[in-house]
């Protein structure tokens, strides 16, 4: 490369390279630093405390709602977006017929914003009043085949291992009694977010695994029908191994964005009854920008950005050392 094209990329690369060193990595040295102060009010106050704010957030009854909920959403939006991916890819994969109309019809929600699917899915969710009966969206069609209405998002019950249970009782002889607690339960207006996230999710897992599964050389394929594999073992012994960095990827978008949940969240449901909602990221504006605990937020921010790190991370770094092997 010639020294006059070496400076033009130069002058091409540092003006970016600037902006994400200031407006990205400058911008977290400074949340983390704000994280350890007790900057409290609108009043910049940035007297150190060390680790006290995190030693006091995770003390905080909120924040270990907010953890469980966010397990309990990562979990079931992963596995729920899975097995509704991977499923339809495998039946799109198989040639049905109109394949481009539906996956259209899969892949037309990745093209709006989680905001608007909050609000959409808030008003078929809505329960109405089920005291008087007047009903709205799906409760709706619940009632019309003679099922009772749902609270949905507004349900504040959580499903948990009673301690006096067989099974509490259990727990608690082997010493995990504090695992029959709501703490550790399963928030049923979750669900309804859940349900919306996948709605949205499950087209961009299908047609990661659909491209996945059309990459497969048929030679593959055929090799095993002719060894005498069923379609069901084609695919669970050859076409499933061969795909499985697309899952592990998929895994990682999904995992991150559950992660760091926001929008859909604070459109649908905000924290919702008890908390049964809200999620690390809600905390996070209202301690800020409601609340005014600037340290609080910026201490909330660093918890969620090591925890995607953890996540992500990794793969970067196993994804860059197979670059760069021969």
């Amino acid at each position: 490369m010639r020294l006059s094209d070496r400076a033009v990329a130069w002058a091409l690369i540092v003006p970016s390279l600037a902006a994400v060193g200031v407006f990205v990595y400058g911008f977290i040295g400074w949340t983390a630093w704000v994280s350890l102060t007790n900057w409290a009010g609108l009043r910049p106050q940035l007297a150190w405390v060390g680790v006290a704010n995190y030693l006091s957030l995770f003390q905080t009854a909120r924040f270990q709602i907010d953890l469980r909920n966010t397990v309990v959403f990562t979990i079931l939006l992963v596995a729920a977006c899975m097995t509704l991916g991977l499923g339809l890819a495998i039946l799109l994969d198989r040639g049905v017929r109109g394949e481009g109309v539906f996956r259209t019809l899969y892949l037309f929600p990745l093209a709006i914003s989680f905001i608007v699917t909050g609000v959409a899915w808030r008003w078929l969710l809505a329960p109405g009043d089920p005291a008087t009966g007047r009903l709205t969206g799906i409760n709706v069609l619940l009632a019309r085949v003679g099922l009772p209405p749902l609270r949905w998002y507004t349900d504040p019950t959580i499903l948990h291992i009673h301690p006096d249970s067989a099974v509490g009782r259990l727990l608690d002889q082997i010493g995990l009694g504090g695992l029959a607690s709501p703490l550790w339960g399963i928030p049923v207006a979750m669900l309804s977010v859940v349900i919306a996230a996948t709605w949205q999710m499950s087209g961009f897992v299908m047609a990661l695994y659909l491209a996945a599964l059309r990459s497969v050389p048929d030679e593959l394929r055929e090799a095993a029908r002719i060894d005498g594999a069923s379609e069901w073992a084609v695919y669970r012994f050859v076409l499933l191994p061969s795909i499985r960095p697309v899952t592990l990827s998929a895994l990682i978008v999904l995992g991150h964005i559950s992660l760091k949940i926001f929008d859909l969240v604070a459109a649908m449901s905000k924290r919702g009854p008890g908390f049964a909602t809200d999620v690390p990221a809600y905390f996070m504006f209202e301690a800020t920008f409601h609340g005014d605990q600037y340290a609080l937020g910026a201490s909330i921010a660093i918890v969620m950005l090591v925890a995607v790190s953890l996540l992500t991370v990794p793969y970067l770094v196993s994804g860059a050392r197979r670059e760069v092997q021969p």
